[in-house]
């Protein structure tokens, strides 16, 4: 079967900032059936043109005038169940200790995107995953990342790993969505009575708890948050 994965990040300066502002850096994955990948983009667009907002789907963008909008959203992807899934990771900042992978960062981040997508590549399934480009990265980096999962995934196939701008890419701008609103939970970003506080009440209430660390088991809205320092 062939699917499709849609990757973002959340403060990827915490791997070289002398004064973070977040405890945790962050890596999303929006995982679903290639065959259902049209009918969510139309149903987007239907709600564009409902709630009258345009532009680009993003968690900084949330407001009191597109909250009703950003709900919808979140109706829509709990409407497909365990067809649209959410997958990412959280990493502690504060567990970076020495000269991280002889101070190649961007290979230490890219490790830590192999551990956001390794997981969910399961058996005789094809994979095509589209990350959101930046300009600051070397994309040769992504077809290693690309033979790294092939290598650990035998009987499955990960066929591209393509970086896109997220600007044209509806179902990047959703993972952003959702990645923004794990990382204001874990990150304890969010103010009272907001408008992001609100929506992230209303997908808690679709998922029955608060966003948190969960079990690996777990395929809706899985969230890792890793532990460099080991043990059980």
């Amino acid at each position: 079967m062939d699917f499709e994965v849609y990757c973002d990040e959340n403060h990827p300066e915490l791997f070289t900032s002398k004064k973070p502002t977040a405890d945790y850096l962050m890596i999303g994955s929006l995982w679903l059936p290639a065959e259902i990948r049209d009918d969510i983009k139309t149903k987007i667009w239907q709600l564009r043109e409902q709630y009258g907002i345009w532009g680009e789907v993003k968690w900084r963008k949330v407001s009191n005038r597109s909250l009703d909008f950003y709900k919808a959203l979140i109706d829509l992807f709990e409407s497909y169940g365990e067809q649209l899934r959410f997958r990412c990771i959280a990493v502690d900042h504060r567990q970076f200790i020495g000269n991280w992978h002889q101070g190649d960062n961007e290979l230490g981040f890219y490790k830590f995107y192999y551990q956001v997508l390794h997981h969910w590549v399961l058996d005789f399934n094809r994979y095509r995953v589209f990350c959101d480009v930046k300009t600051n990265r070397d994309l040769t980096r992504l077809h290693v990342l690309k033979d790294c999962l092939n290598n650990a995934n035998i009987t499955a196939k990960v066929t591209d790993i393509q970086a896109l701008p997220s600007q044209q890419v509806t179902l990047i701008q959703l993972t952003d969505l959702l990645l923004g609103m794990a990382s204001a939970r874990l990150n304890n970003s969010l103010n009272v009575d907001s408008a992001k506080t609100k929506l992230v009440s209303h997908l808690e209430q679709k998922l029955n708890r608060e966003i948190s660390s969960t079990q690996r088991g777990e395929n809706k809205f899985n969230v890792f948050k890793i532990n460099l320092q080991g043990g059980w």
